[in-house]
């Protein structure tokens, strides 16, 4: 079984990596989106309460503001080595 859950990216930040030879990592916070439109009032119903953080290296990926749908389903197992 999926569920779809509608979240919106508050923050950004930018911060040095560890190994400065990879330069930066964004982090991005995201809150669940709660109303604005009747499809935003559905998506809140189902999906009341959480947060999300998210770790790249890549600047340009999230923005503030943005809407953004996170799609969540049972990953199967790994297969066994032969």
């Amino acid at each position: 079984m999926a569920t779809r859950c509608k979240y919106s990216c508050h923050e950004v930040t930018k911060r040095k990596h560890w190994d400065k030879a990879k330069g930066h990592i964004f982090t991005a916070k995201f809150s669940p989106v709660m109303d604005g439109s009747e499809e935003n009032k559905k998506f809140y119903a189902a999906t009341p309460s959480g947060s999300l953080e998210v770790g790249t290296y890549q600047q340009d990926i999230f923005e503030v503001g943005k809407d953004y749908f996170i799609d969540i389903s049972e990953a199967p197992a790994e297969a066994a080595a032969p």
